[in-house]
């Protein structure tokens, strides 16, 4: 019976978000546990993914187990210049993942943008959240 790796889930979605912001005007991008000092830029992206339930979707010598998650992404722009930069990158990110299976993670549609309270000071911030799963087959 093979466990399922987190840390390849992890770097699938991380990537995949890595990559789509180095193109065109690179915005930088961090991850949970990264140090980053957001004072000394206008614009920035924060993802975070968390592991939830899972729950057995069949039983027996090959069972299927479906593996839940969430993957929270604060946008951070300039205060003050309006909201149109930040939903513009809202919108790269749900492109990104809405409704499609890459590397055997399954992304559902995104939630958001919602607008945030800023934190940190002076900046313009939306979240989006989208949920995913990962089948697991076991077997015995």
């Amino acid at each position: 019976m093979a466990a399922l790796n987190l840390n390849t889930v992890r770097s699938t979605i991380e990537t995949r978000l890595r990559n789509e912001f180095r193109t065109g005007r690179p915005i930088p991008v961090v991850f949970a546990n990264t140090p980053f000092d957001a004072s000394n830029v206008d614009t920035f992206i924060q993802c975070t993914t968390s592991f939830g339930s899972s729950t057995y979707e069949t039983q027996g010598s090959n069972s299927t187990v479906i593996q839940a998650g969430l993957i929270v992404i604060n946008i951070f722009t300039k205060q003050g210049t309006g909201s149109g930069e930040n939903f513009t990158i809202c919108k790269r990110i749900r492109d990104l993942y809405n409704k499609i299976t890459v590397s055997g993670v399954i992304f559902d549609p995104p939630v958001g943008p919602e607008v945030s309270e800023s934190n940190p000071e002076g900046k313009f911030q939306t979240q989006i959240r989208i949920t995913f799963e990962i089948l697991e087959t076991l077997s015995t």
